[in-house]
């Protein structure tokens, strides 16, 4: 795979204004990674070659950090990337029977792609949103207390093309491709939508406001 000249140039402009963002060139890789992908839907060859030359390093450190981060895939995501938290209390209030059932349900394992390119899955190790267990994400996007069956139904409505809205955050689900270019750093202007922080996330702010507890002085 080889960019156009038309995506070279709109990558090169992205690029730049990223790069721009750094008193160091280099600095800019992690961004540079997401904007790459946010093309390929994953970190391609090409994309690797093409944050290298525009960061003045070589394809090796690029390859060297690409492959360290797990956000940064190394083959095609699905165009939602659906992830099953099943660290300790996601999988104590049924992330690991979810992550069974909706494996078995879609037919592909952990960074696996369903066929029609639609879903791809990933086991995670934690979602940092525990008082919400079981959660998963969808390009990163919060589902807040799932079971088996509202995962398989969300999975299906996905690949059905159905209007799809987080449990938090904003109305609309971006494709993995679109949430790649917002962290690379261009964003889609939905980040103040809906709520940041609902229910459970805030019973100890209540019972600190109740009994008048305060954060030490500095």
């Amino acid at each position: 795979m080889t960019y156009s000249p038309e995506i070279r140039e709109r990558l090169e402009r992205d690029a730049k204004e990223i790069i721009g963002r750094y008193p160091k060139t280099r600095s800019a890789l992690l961004p540079l990674l997401h904007l790459v992908q946010s093309e390929d839907g994953y970190v391609s060859d090409d994309g690797q070659e093409f944050c290298a030359e525009m960061l003045g390093i070589s394809k090796a450190e690029v390859t060297g950090v690409a492959t360290f981060y797990t956000m940064y895939k190394r083959k095609p995501a699905g165009d939602y990337h659906v992830g099953v938290c099943i660290n300790a209390l996601c999988a104590v209030m049924g992330g690991d029977e979810i992550w069974e059932q909706l494996s078995e349900h879609v037919g592909v394992g952990h960074e696996e792609t369903t066929g029609d390119g639609k879903v791809s899955l990933e086991r995670l190790e934690c979602n940092a949103a525990c008082d919400f267990a079981p959660v998963m994400m969808v390009n990163w996007e919060f589902f807040d207390n799932q079971t088996p069956e509202s995962a398989k139904q969300l999975v299906d409505d996905l690949r059905a093309g159905k209007d799809v809205a987080p449990t938090r955050g904003p109305k609309k689900l971006c494709t993995f491709k679109e949430a790649s270019r917002v962290l690379a750093g261009l964003p889609d202007d939905l980040a103040g939508e809906g709520p940041s922080a609902a229910g459970p996330s805030l019973e100890g702010l209540k019972v600190a406001k109740a009994k008048g507890w305060k954060a030490p002085e500095a």
